[in-house]
Order: structure tokens, then sequence, then C-alpha cells
């Protein structure tokens, strides 16, 4: 047998291979569930999820842990609420489900300080500089101190942006 013959015998079964293999696992893939497994959000951030676009219905199993919200075509934004895991559950208008997924809140990622006098806890985000960032978890005064000083700053804001529409 020449070198030649034997080179594009193995070519043929070479692409004899691949095709049998997409073949065979073809349907496999096209039914592979694009939804990961898992869905990790940082507390107070979003994600966008791309679910099937026959979905209609979607039930969380704690509320406190993960917001989700559905939208057109299958999309849905996946909010980190509080930390833990809880998890999603998408159906049809049938009621068949078709994805059933854990979400895992995880802490915030960027540089946090944390000040601890006694059981009271204050956060700061130091990026460049420190500034008080409110954060599950920190002691009452201090979060509500921040939370006042937020809404009232909102409050100015709207009021001014409604003085220069008139």
């Amino acid at each position: 047998m020449s070198s030649k013959y034997l080179h594009r015998r193995i070519r043929a079964f070479s692409t004899f291979c691949a095709l049998a293999t997409g073949i065979l696992l073809g349907p496999a893939m096209a039914l592979a569930d694009p939804v990961p497994e898992s869905i990790a959000v940082n507390v107070d951030q979003a994600k966008l999820v791309k679910l099937p676009s026959r979905v209609s219905t979607i039930v969380v199993g704690n509320p406190l842990i993960a917001d989700v919200t559905l939208q057109p075509g299958g999309l849905i934004v996946v909010t980190g609420k509080g930390y833990g895991a809880t998890n999603f559950i998408a159906m049809d208008r049938a009621g068949e489900v078709l994805v059933d997924r854990v979400i895992q809140v995880e802490g915030p990622t960027d540089q946090l300080v944390t000040i601890y006098r006694g059981i009271e806890r204050e956060s700061y985000s130091c990026m460049p500089i420190c500034q008080r960032r409110v954060t599950l978890g920190d002691g009452s005064s201090y979060f509500k101190a921040a939370m006042d000083q937020a809404g009232n700053l909102s409050n100015q804001a709207s009021s001014a942006a409604s003085k220069a529409t008139n």
C-alpha cells in the first residue's frame, strides 16, 4: 500500500468519525440546557440570564435572598437581596417546569472596609477613597443615618429636577 493511498484512507476515516460524532451528539447538544446549574450574583447587584422563550411564570424560593423578574423573550433579571442561597423555578403556561436552578448571593466585590464598634458594624467602600456603604448586617443607627442621607439627597435631586422642568 502506498503512503499516498494510506494518507487518503486515514483522512476519509477521520472525516467519517467527525460526521458520525456530529450526527450522534448533535441532538444532545441542541437539547443541552444553556442555563447554568447555579447562578451566582452579588448582593445589591443584578445579572441577566437567558431562559427558554416560552417561560411565563417564575417562582422564587426565598424573595429575601434574591428577586427574579421575567422580561420578554425569556430574559430574567436576577437581583441579589440578601446573603445565602435560594432557588427559582421557571414554568410555561401549562405549568410544566422548564428550569429549576439555585441562586447563590454572595458579598460585595468592591474594596470593602468593615469597622466594628462593639457589636455595631459599619461598612465603607474604599474605591479610591473610603465612603459609607450601607451593607446588610450594619448596625441599625449607622444603617438609618446612611439611608436618611441617601433619601435626603434623592429628594433634593428630584426637587431640583422638577423646578428645572417648570
